[in-house]
């Protein structure tokens, strides 16, 4: 049976997770109040709704109890980010995810029920599972069969581009993100050569991400 996900909010990060997860064989509902990002990403998704992320009403038409997992990545408005981290724990949801812009947001979320992913200060989540393995810098587990990681980028990868080390094409994993300082981009140039010292983000199959020291 498919896993099932929900990303509240289509932003750069929130789309970028809602359309990997697609591609791993997800479920994928997709929530947003604008109208023009509902129909850029209606096709390319399981179900794509436009709505108020705080809506409960909304939100509860859903069905969260089919749901595995959802990401809250409207880290823009704080109200929004709550509303949406309640009700998703009230559905029953037994992952949820939320995107914060800094430390404090992160702490107030946290304070709510979920694990902050303060992806734009480049510091992941406190209740991200770490891995024995130092190859990561954090890991955040998205359900019981497919995680998030951050990694940093192995010595014999430096110079060389995503296209060239064909990361999906051999291992399955997608790559939704490069951090670099503090600064966060989600809009990789697959033909760029990756810069030494810089953090991957990586989404997919808890299993191959566990082997990651294992890769060529």
């Amino acid at each position: 049976m498919k896993k099932q996900f929900a990303v509240f909010g289509l932003g750069s990060f929130g789309r970028s997770v809602a359309l990997t997860l697609e591609n791993l064989g997800c479920d994928v509902v997709v929530v947003d109040k604008s109208y023009e990002k509902i129909q850029e990403i209606s096709d390319m998704v399981s179900y794509a709704m436009r709505a108020d992320v705080s809506d409960p009403d909304a939100l509860h038409a859903l069905g969260g109890r089919n749901l595995d997992g959802a990401v809250v990545a409207v880290s823009e408005s704080l109200e929004a980010s709550i509303m949406a981290t309640i009700i998703s724990k009230e559905m029953g949801i037994p992952y949820v995810l939320a995107k914060a812009k800094d430390e404090l947001q992160g702490a107030i979320l946290e304070k709510v029920g979920q694990m902050p992913l303060p992806i734009q200060s480049a510091i992941w989540g406190n209740g991200g599972k770490s891995l024995m393995s130092t190859a990561f810098a954090d890991w955040i587990e998205l359900s019981s069969e497919y995680s998030m990681a951050e990694v940093v980028i192995p010595e014999k990868w430096v110079g060389r581009s995503l296209s060239e080390l064909k990361i999906r094409e051999q291992y399955g994993i997608n790559v939704v993100g490069i951090i670099q300082g503090v600064q966060v981009d989600v809009t990789l140039d697959p033909y760029e050569p990756l810069p030494e010292g810089a953090i991957l983000i990586l989404i997919g199959a808890t299993s191959v991400l566990e082997k990651f020291h294992t890769w060529k």
